[in-house]
């Protein structure tokens, strides 16, 4: 029984180190920023860092949690950005500016989350290298669906075609296109703040450590030990696999949606929702360590920063960053790091337990 207490004052701590992390940071901004120290594309990057850790945090449910290889992550977040950046742009003149960020937060999640109940059906049935190559294709399709879609809006309604902006069959004078093709959207209002990242990101965290600390998400990482064993105990696999899945899917909307209102013109080009993309988020979780939440949001905003902060050696900064990934991974996952790291926690809980015993 002092064991499962153990374990549980140590979970705890966990998380609430996570939070306090993402505080911290918080206040270290605001703290720089009033002091002027902060340069203005130090502050563009703010957003941005948000975006990357919320979406390292909803992949690690899937890979980390799960244990399913899911490469096309992009695929949901372009969804949630297109819903959210549609709804922002047809509602921009009837709803105050609050109301309707956060309703195209819920429309992007919403909609996110089904796509990842639509394509789990199918998906979650493979595993390994195919559930992989099949996710790939997802994120890929998307991405051309939305290309090749306009919509525009009139007097009348709104008008559909997968062709070109002349097949609308709209008023083009007193209509306007808001979904124009690869051309994409312009015009989503500003709505995205780094103070609203940081509300999102802890949101994120609440509802993916409260998952994982849940009976459900206890059930979703026996699946990810042992289908065989997990289903020998009456666990329904399908459903505990499908539910992780489209949670993950859902904050992978959000994040689209603070994306889409942090730009002008969003277009669903590859470097911003293609394979590229995905491979970027899946090398956060991995460097950040499979499964441990607090190490995707570092990898996160690390692998983001380092880029810039080596921007004065012009050519050789991606040399460098290369270097780093490298090192990161083989001292991440080097059998020897592993075992000090386990043979450091193992030192303290004795300390911290002697130290109880000699009061």
């Amino acid at each position: 029984m002092k064991k499962v207490i153990s374990m549980m004052d140590r979970t705890s701590r966990n998380d609430f180190g996570t939070y306090a992390m993402v505080i911290a940071a918080y206040i270290i901004v605001m703290i720089l920023q009033s002091a002027g120290l902060l340069s203005n594309h130090m502050r563009g990057l703010l957003v941005p860092f948000c975006i990357y850790a919320i979406m390292a945090v909803s992949l690690n449910l899937v890979v980390g949690i799960l244990g399913e290889l899911s490469i096309g992550h992009a695929g949901f977040m372009c969804i949630g950005a297109f819903t959210g950046s549609f709804f922002s742009l047809m509602t921009e003149e009837t709803l105050p500016g609050g109301l309707r960020f956060f309703l195209a937060l819920v429309i992007g999640a919403v909609m996110a989350g089904i796509f990842g109940f639509l394509i789990g059906i199918p998906v979650l049935r493979l595993k390994g290298d195919y559930l992989a190559i099949v996710t790939l294709a997802f994120g890929e399709i998307i991405k051309n669906i939305i290309n090749s879609l306009y919509i525009g809006r009139d007097g009348t309604g709104l008008h559909f075609s997968m062709s070109s902006a002349n097949e609308l069959g709209m008023d083009m004078a007193s209509g306007k296109v808001i979904v124009n093709g690869a051309q994409g959207i312009t015009g989503t209002p500003r709505d995205s703040s780094f103070q609203v990242g940081i509300l999102l990101l802890l949101l994120t965290l609440f509802v993916v450590l409260n998952l994982i600390h849940s009976r459900t998400g206890r059930a979703v990482m026996a699946v990810r030990d042992n289908y065989i064993a997990a289903e020998s105990l009456g666990i329904n696999i399908t459903k505990y696999k499908m539910l992780a899945f489209t949670v993950s899917a859902a904050i992978a909307g959000v994040a689209g949606v603070l994306f889409a209102h942090n730009n002008s013109s969003l277009v669903a080009s590859p470097a911003q929702f293609g394979y590229n993309m995905s491979i970027m988020i899946l090398v956060y979780v991995v460097l950040g360590g499979i499964g441990s939440t607090r190490g995707a949001i570092i990898a996160a905003v690390l692998l983001n920063l380092i880029p810039e902060m080596l921007r004065f050696m012009n050519n050789y900064r991606m040399l460098i960053y290369s270097i780093v990934l490298i090192v990161i991974m083989l001292v991440n996952w080097n059998p020897a790091s592993r075992a000090w790291i386990e043979r450091h926690n193992i030192r303290y809980l004795l300390r911290r337990k002697n130290g109880k015993g000699g009061r």
